[in-house]
């Protein structure tokens, strides 16, 4: 069951005038049981990722500059090590 949390839209600035947005976190089906997971909530503008062991910390990247990161990975763009 996702588990809403909200966040101030980072189109309010640090005005006290700002609008929250609710997120619907579901744990990837990628994460192990374990208690490492990674959560993801989405929109149609906007993928939210976090660690479960750190859920204040938020990466948020658009939808296709995801789908751009994944298909550089899954095609060893980033399989290179610093200093070799």
């Amino acid at each position: 069951m996702p588990i809403s949390d909200w966040r101030k839209s980072s189109y309010s600035g640090d005005s006290s005038n700002c609008i929250n947005v609710a997120a619907d976190w579901r744990k990837s089906t990628h994460s192990a049981d374990a208690g490492n997971c990674v959560n993801v909530a989405a929109s149609d503008r906007a993928v939210f990722l976090r660690e479960s062991d750190e859920p204040d910390v938020v990466l948020t990247v658009t939808p296709p500059a995801l789908r751009a990161f994944i298909r550089a990975v899954r095609a060893g763009g980033f399989d290179r090590t610093l200093g070799k």
